[in-house]
């Protein structure tokens, strides 16, 4: 290209250059105002030019800004591996809950156990940090393990490692995790008149959880139960505080509450808490009422929904004292329900082998302790303690029929049915609160 240019400085091809685009603008841009192109001729008389040539690069440039005038702005795209978690832990509060289904300082406590307890160690590419975001998003979110290649990006094999080695991690937490409570008077009893005195040696609440396993073609008819779903029968024990105390999970889908039950107080290995002398944990009706274990009347109204709209008050000792075991016993609820919303992977039979399927059980529980010592307030706690969760269906077990009635059933009767009177007395003579 030939510039026959006098005085030619760096400000006089800056002003050619802009002209010269604006000038070609007009030509392949109609809509920019044609005001931009009245005065180019007067400027261009400074200049001795060949056109010819000028114009393939004033195209150029006029094409660029044409383009850069009519692009649609371009979405961001979440970042991916190391930047998909520090952009969670640096982001938003709601974003870290949701990806990592806890609030950050809870997220980087348990990070830390780890660490410094030399449970997992930071890797060449991947830190402590996100193989745990890793085990997280997957529990959290049930995800499959392509999906959680594409978001931290990391090969299958990487992604697998690391799952297995954090759930160890959590599952090693569990007798930490998982106790027994002190031996008093649970706050949530002491501090209602509904509960207290009558309650004041109930330590928990017990109850069976179905878990949708996979199993072998050949185990299936063991694990299906009586909605003919495949499951996992876990024995679980929670506070009134709705942390866990006692999970056995891997019993058969088929196996009654009580058989599971006997089975565990039966066997030391099982590391069952001793029932302090005195002391009970409340039980449904799948459940013999025997020492150290306490449940409603059979035959007698029970869930809480029974006693809605005309049919409010109780009409005896029987039903007064079903309807305050209920009442008490929904912390159990309250509990699984938190841990199902969580952790979605309990909702659907996870692809996974049946010890594994087991653990995912354990480290769940034990996530969800760690998260309610940590925070008081955690969003998901807050909403069911507040009623704004779903009411999970109620499915009550009869007794096992194998079962029988020992003197210890006699024992506990009766003492359930001083509990009972001393209840129905207070409120024959006290209808404030019932």
């Amino acid at each position: 290209m030939l510039l026959k240019l006098n005085n030619f400085f760096p400000y006089d091809l800056l002003m050619l250059t802009i002209h010269v685009t604006m000038h070609v603008c007009c030509i392949i841009h109609p809509y920019v105002s044609n005001s931009i192109c009245t005065d180019s001729s007067a400027f261009m008389d400074d200049f001795d030019i060949e056109l010819d040539e000028l114009e393939l690069v004033a195209a150029a440039a006029g094409y660029h800004y044409y383009n850069s005038i009519t692009r649609c702005p371009v979405h961001s795209v979440s970042p991916k591996g190391s930047g998909f978690l520090a952009e969670v832990l640096n982001g938003h509060d709601d974003s870290c809950r949701e990806m990592l289904r806890m609030d950050k300082h809870v997220f980087h406590k348990l990070s830390d156990t780890f660490r410094q307890r030399g449970m997992l160690r930071d890797t060449a590419g991947v830190m402590i940090e996100e193989q745990l975001a890793i085990f997280l998003n997957i529990v959290g979110h049930n995800e499959r393990n392509r999906v959680i290649q594409e978001r931290f990006q990391h090969s299958g094999e990487t992604i697998s490692r690391h799952f297995n080695n954090v759930l160890k991690a959590i599952k090693s937490l569990s007798r930490e995790f998982l106790q027994t409570p002190p031996l008093i008077t649970p706050a949530e009893i002491l501090q209602s008149n509904r509960f207290y005195p009558y309650f004041e040696d109930c330590i928990g609440v017990i109850d069976g959880l179905h878990i949708p396993a996979q199993v072998p073609a050949k185990d299936q008819s063991r694990f299906r139960n009586r909605k003919g779903v495949l499951t996992q029968n876990v024995l679980v024990a929670c506070t009134f505080d709705l942390q866990f105390i006692f999970v056995y999970p891997g019993w058969e889908g088929s196996a009654p509450d009580s058989r599971v039950l006997q089975a565990v107080l039966g066997d030391p290995d099982q590391n069952f808490p001793q029932v302090p002398e005195g002391k009970y944990y409340l039980v449904d009706s799948g459940y013999s009422n025997m020492e150290g274990f306490i449940a409603p009347y059979g035959g007698v109204r029970y869930h809480l929904h029974e006693y809605r709209g005309a049919n409010l008050l109780p009409r005896n000792a029987k039903e007064l004292f079903n309807h305050r075991h209920a009442s008490l016993s929904d912390a159990m609820r309250k509990s699984l329900n938190v841990l199902k919303i969580r952790f979605p992977i309990l909702k659907l039979p996870p692809q996974y082998a049946f010890h594994t399927q087991r653990d995912l059980v354990i480290a769940a529980c034990v996530l969800h302790n760690h998260i309610r010592r940590e925070e008081k307030n955690d969003w998901l706690f807050n909403s069911i303690e507040a009623g704004s969760t779903e009411e999970s269906p109620v499915l009550d077990e009869e007794p096992d029929p194998q079962m029988g009635f020992s003197i210890q059933e006699q024992m506990a009767s009766s003492r359930r049915d001083s509990i009972a009177a001393a209840m129905w007395n207070d409120f024959i003579n006290k209808w404030d609160e019932w």
